[in-house]
């Protein structure tokens, strides 16, 4: 059974970690060692949007001595991500560049959709507790120093995930004027966090019955589990997590430090930490939270054996990005029929022709979510719905899509309707290379397609059947619905599919009996 040696290294806004694992089909992910150094990258980052080449020289001395680690253990292969900390300055590449010089490690800055779907996957690494909660209404919420995102689920299904811009390292920088002049500085943390929270509550809990309340983060964890020894398996409820507050909330960050087993200099982290759980809890009346004790390193190697194909995981990830998109559309009232309809026929068309479009699992779940998504811009404008949907998905995070990926959907869905752009215009104005350039076009011809074949939206094609024939695609369909409207309209977007995927697209229509 094949092992690997694998080193998950991650950046935060307030600490810079490393956690080793042997990785296999065996025994699963097993923890070998861990270190984190509590570097606060945040305070600069969110305060000056550079970071001070001090704090930069502290993390490539950090990194450098991670290298010497990773040899004693025979570390293999190894991935290193960064979140807000780097992503939100304004010499993310200055520093990437830097850094690679400096320590050979070439960063990946993690978009906030990617890096919360890793957080989430660290989460889900505990198969049976994860599946068993999210039976139930249950909200994640994944606190870092810049934002925090809470994702809902009832009934196993994700509904949807937002993005505060309210992190415990962004709550501290903000009331640093004050903390020292008060003595009732975590009445105004709560203030600026209530204000935030009752707009999220007003647009997206609603009738939600939560029950449970999932977090994560080395804070949390030793909150519930060093002040409250009733606590199981990181589990409290209601009542206990206030006393546990209560508890805290009186003491002076030092000795919440030194309670809690927190370095020192973190220690002015905790209250907010605390007050943003707090909030949480009341707001949704949710009965129990539960602190997995799971951090980035353990997402970001579960996510890297689950790609090598090294464990199986229980829970369908795919499904949650799917369910996700689905809640999109359904906030803007696109038709529910008939996305169906297009997503049946885009996954059979994809499948059919794989060997002449060469795409690969990733781009057949970028294509069902553009066909999702396809009708959202109508809700804004009938008349300027493709830039509608454009701006529309640009703005909406989709979790587990990074920036590139939701980039190049919603091109698709824009030319779905407008007139496609050639590379040599599309790159003047927007980062995209050659490459997602030709997986928009590939799409791009393939979502005309199936629209054209439902553009009556009365799913007229449920019974078609695609068949690659020298250079053609026979589209056969069984039905004695009149058509005529659908063939003409893939009869005008056959030409575009075939200077893309080099077949010409043509409908054979059988009456049944």
């Amino acid at each position: 059974m094949k092992k690997v040696i694998f080193a998950a290294i991650y950046i935060r806004s307030y600490e810079t970690g490393m956690k080793i694992f042997e990785l296999s089909g065996r025994s699963g992910m097993k923890e070998l060692n861990s270190v984190i150094n509590h570097l606060e990258l945040g305070a600069d980052a969110f305060t000056k949007e550079k970071i001070g080449q001090e704090m930069i020289d502290r993390l490539c001395k950090t990194l450098n001595d991670f290298k010497e680690f990773m040899k004693e253990y025979g570390v293999e292969e190894y991935r290193v991500c960064a979140t807000s900390a780097l992503r939100e300055v304004k010499n993310t590449r200055i520093l990437v560049e830097q850094i690679k010089v400096r320590t050979g490690f070439q960063i990946e800055i993690l978009s906030n959709s990617e890096q919360r779907f890793i957080g989430y996957k660290s989460i889900a690494s505990k198969w049976s507790e994860f599946n068993e909660v999210i039976k139930k209404g249950t909200a994640i919420i994944d606190v870092g120093g810049g934002s925090i995102q809470v994702s809902l689920f009832d009934k196993d299904s994700l509904i949807t995930t937002q993005n505060i811009k309210l992190g415990s390292l962004r709550i501290r920088e903000t009331l640093s004027a004050l903390e020292n002049r008060t003595t009732h500085y975590g009445q105004y943390i709560e203030e600026l966090i209530s204000a935030e929270l009752a707009h999220f509550k007003k647009f997206y809990l609603k009738d939600r019955n939560i029950k449970n309340i999932i977090v994560t983060g080395e804070f949390i964890t030793n909150l519930i589990a060093r002040t409250d020894n009733n606590s199981i398996n990181g589990c409290a409820g209601y009542d206990e997590y206030m006393k546990i507050y209560d508890k805290i909330s009186r003491l002076i960050p030092e000795q919440a430090a030194k309670k809690l087993g927190v370095p020192t200099e973190n220690a002015r982290l905790i209250l907010p930490f605390a007050i943003i759980y707090k909030r949480f809890l009341e707001i949704m009346e949710a009965e129990t939270i539960w602190a997995p004790n799971r951090d980035l390193g353990d997402g970001i190697a579960y996510d890297y054996a689950e790609r090598k194909q090294l464990i199986k995981s229980e829970h369908n990830f795919e499904d949650d990005i799917i369910a996700s998109a689905k809640n999109i559309a359904k906030r803007y009232m696109s038709s529910k029929n008939h996305i169906n309809m297009m997503e049946e026929l885009a996954c059979t068309l994809f499948d059919v022709t794989k060997k002449v479009h060469g795409l690969s699992k990733r781009e057949r779940l970028l294509l069902r979510i553009a066909v999702i998504l396809c009708d959202c811009g109508k809700y804004i404008s009938m008349s300027r719905s493709a830039d509608c949907a454009y701006n529309i998905i640009m703005a909406t995070e989709i979790i587990g899509l990074s920036h590139e990926e939701r980039e190049m959907v919603a091109h698709v869905v824009k030319f779905n309707t407008e007139e496609f752009e050639y590379f040599e215009k599309l790159c003047s104005y927007t980062s995209i290379g050659e490459q997602e350039y030709l997986i928009i076009a590939k799409l791009t011809s393939m979502l005309r397609l199936v629209n054209a074949m439902d553009y009556s939206n009365k799913q007229k094609f449920k019974n078609a059947r695609f068949t690659v024939k020298e250079k053609q695609l026979i589209i056969s369909v069984t039905s004695n619905d009149d058509i005529m409207l659908e063939k003409e309209k893939v009869r005008e977007n056959a030409e575009f599919f075939e200077e893309i995927l080099g077949i010409l697209p043509a409908v054979k229509q059988k009456k049944s009996i």
